[in-house]
């Protein structure tokens, strides 16, 4: 399976493409970071974010989109840029009708590293050895966009068992309230005859 991971962002967007193989063997396809200058029109930077991201979409062929949730923050400006960015992105997927799963940075640190508290440091160290990479990919905002896919590639099967199994245990709590549903009924039908046989009989 083919991921493209997306660390939104409007001065920098990362983005990492990632292959998933046999067991949890992962390659990294491309990585790059979009930039758009602090000083331009918000629609203009969020255009050239769209036009970055049609671009890998045709040139990568991913399978499915992961992109980071926003999380709370403290500067709120960078929050609302953030999710802009992020926007952008996901409706770029829904249009070619891509999946496109959101991911809270713990469960990316959980993912790639083992600890939902790591530090960037410690998330690019692991991306690139889990990768292979030769160096350290720069800045971290392309780290963090292939560990999104890494991210992706790892817990979505296992997401996807437990909403299947979950489907499957409703199913059946819903087959079995109906068959004592109509059991109740049976029931009081039943009662309802020998009420009338009763009646008949002292007549």
């Amino acid at each position: 399976m083919r991921v493209l991971g997306v660390d939104p962002g409007l001065t920098r967007c990362g983005l990492g493409v990632v292959d998933g193989g046999l067991g949890r063997s992962v390659t990294c396809v491309a990585v790059d970071v979009v930039r758009t200058p602090a000083d331009a029109e918000l629609a203009t930077r969020l255009l050239r974010i769209s036009d970055a991201v049609e671009h890998w979409l045709d040139v990568h062929r991913p399978e499915a989109v992961a992109v980071e949730r926003v999380f709370s923050q403290h500067n709120v400006r960078t929050v609302m840029g953030t999710a802009q960015a992020g926007g952008v992105v996901a409706l770029n997927a829904a249009r070619r009708g891509l999946p496109v799963v959101f991911h809270t940075p713990s469960e990316v640190k959980a993912a790639v590293t083992g600890s939902g508290r790591a530090d960037k440091a410690q998330v690019t160290g692991m991306v690139t050895r889990l990768l292979k990479l030769e160096s350290q990919p720069k800045p971290a905002d392309a780290a963090d966009a292939l560990a999104l896919a890494i991210c992706h590639l790892w817990r979505e099967p296992m997401r996807e068992r437990l909403a299947a199994a979950e489907e499957k245990a409703a199913q059946l709590a819903r087959a079995h309230k109906a068959k004592l549903a109509a059991a109740a009924k049976d029931r009081a039908r039943r009662a309802a005859g020998d009420t009338n046989s009763e009646r008949n009989t002292r007549r």
